[in-house]
């Protein structure tokens, strides 16, 4: 049995230039696997704690020295001399240190790092790919399911909290249709992304870049984001609803204020039964595949509502209502808020929790996509994450910057493996 022989971590910078965790575990055979973790920019307020130094002289007290030093001194010795295969243990002593229900003593973010390196590890131990070792575990918490590439999601414009304080809605989505090769999916999507951003230039919406590599430009309202989208779908061979379909991520929590949402769309501030009738216009005209996060995080009643009358026609996603939070997905499950999860390690802080997460999602027939954060680093551990237990999706940004990129690259090579063993 491989054996943890020494585990150390260090600070580095994400996609925003903000401080993460890097963990390295070494086992008694050789073999050193390094994992980062990544951090969400909007976050929901029942996610695992994320541990920040709070020091105002360095990093503006972002930095993560703390949560290095409780890998190196506690979480790291803690799990020395464990079996790295039994991912369950491993975990388990993770959780058992830390103690708190929320990873708030030594932070989700230093959990996580050697939750992750301990897979990685395991991988090159049992001298499997990845995604292999992945789907080894899935089936060890009763997953069903093989290894498949996800259908990509693809952020190609950004609002809210991820862009420049031009749109609300938080993300426009670009999905390709499920039949698609991953390869013939990435073509179309960098297709349209370029001439989305040629169109742009040419409106004299002058655009920036949000967090994860979309398009940030200077619109009147969110619909004018989609039918800008729609205009440059309309100058490929890709026919919407056919080739390519339409999604938002809402993030409707970062919008709310005392009980109502305010949006440019609108003259007035809406209830949730107003922002309700909006979506049902907005997926009239555009039809739309997904819609995430369409209410506060809190909103029970108006996001059963929402599933009731609009599940036949999309997929309705909880992101910052469940968190990868087993109490609120089950309370989710039980009141049909939604049909489908996004899915994020670091909202935990395990991988044994997460894999738990998505049995019970998966059991219950909920559609399961795989996601990363807004500020990401160029570790593609989500990829092969997301190829393992067998996502329907996966959401990794734009087919634009190199920590977005790496992830589509890497299943770029997954496929080609898979087809080529497929072929033998």
């Amino acid at each position: 049995m491989p054996k943890i022989s020494k585990i150390w971590a260090r600070q580095i910078l994400d996609s925003r230039g903000i401080p993460t965790v890097e963990a390295a575990c070494q086992l008694d055979t050789g073999e050193v696997a390094v994992a980062s973790v990544p951090s969400g920019t909007s976050t929901g307020t029942h996610e695992a704690i994320e541990l920040r130094d709070n020091d105002e002289q360095k990093y503006l007290g972002k930095g993560v020295s703390k949560a290095v030093g409780n890998v190196n001194d506690v979480l790291g010795p803690g799990v020395w001399g464990l079996d790295v295969t039994d991912q369950e243990r491993v975990d388990s002593r993770l959780i058992e240190l830390d103690g708190t229900p929320n990873k708030s003593k030594y932070g989700a973010n230093a959990i996580l790092s050697v939750s992750i390196a301990a897979t990685k590890a395991a991988s090159l131990a049992t001298k499997q790919p990845l995604y292999l070792w992945i789907n080894t575990l899935a089936k060890r918490v009763g997953i069903k399911g093989e290894v498949k590439i996800p259908t990509p999601i693809f952020v190609l414009i950004e609002g809210g909290l991820h862009g420049a304080g031009n749109l609300d809605f938080q993300e426009f989505h670009l999905i390709p249709a499920t039949s698609k090769s991953f390869t013939d999916s990435l073509r179309s999507a960098v297709e349209i992304f370029l001439i989305l951003g040629r169109d742009l230039e040419r409106r004299g919406a002058i655009h920036s870049f949000g967090e994860e590599g979309g398009y940030a430009p200077n619109l009147f309202t969110n619909a004018d984001a989609l039918e800008v989208l729609y205009e440059a779908v309309k100058q490929t061979p890709y026919q919407i609803g056919r080739d390519v379909f339409f999604g938002l991520d809402v993030a409707a929590s970062v919008f709310y204020k005392n009980g109502e949402y305010t949006i440019r769309d609108k003259s007035a501030p809406l209830t949730d039964d107003g922002l309700l009738e909006y979506y049902k216009y907005i997926n009239s005209q555009y039809h739309l595949a997904e819609l995430e996060d369409p209410f506060h995080e809190d909103a029970w009643e108006s996001w059963k509502k929402l599933a009731e009358s609009m599940k036949d026609q999309l997929v309705v996603v909880g992101d910052d209502l469940l968190t990868t939070n087993m109490e609120r997905v089950q309370k989710g499950i039980s009141e049909g808020s939604c049909n489908a999860i996004l899915v994020k390690p670091n909202q935990v802080g395990t991988i044994s929790e997460t894999l738990k997460v998505v049995k019970v999602s998966r059991d219950a027939n909920w559609k399961v996509i795989t996601s990363h954060r807004g500020g990401e680093t160029n570790d593609w551990f989500i990829a092969d994450f997301a190829v393992g237990i067998g996502s329907e999706y996966a959401k990794f940004g734009a087919p634009n910057r190199g920590e977005r990129v790496v992830k589509y690259n890497r299943l770029l090579s997954i496929e080609a493996e898979l087809l080529q063993q497929k072929a033998q």
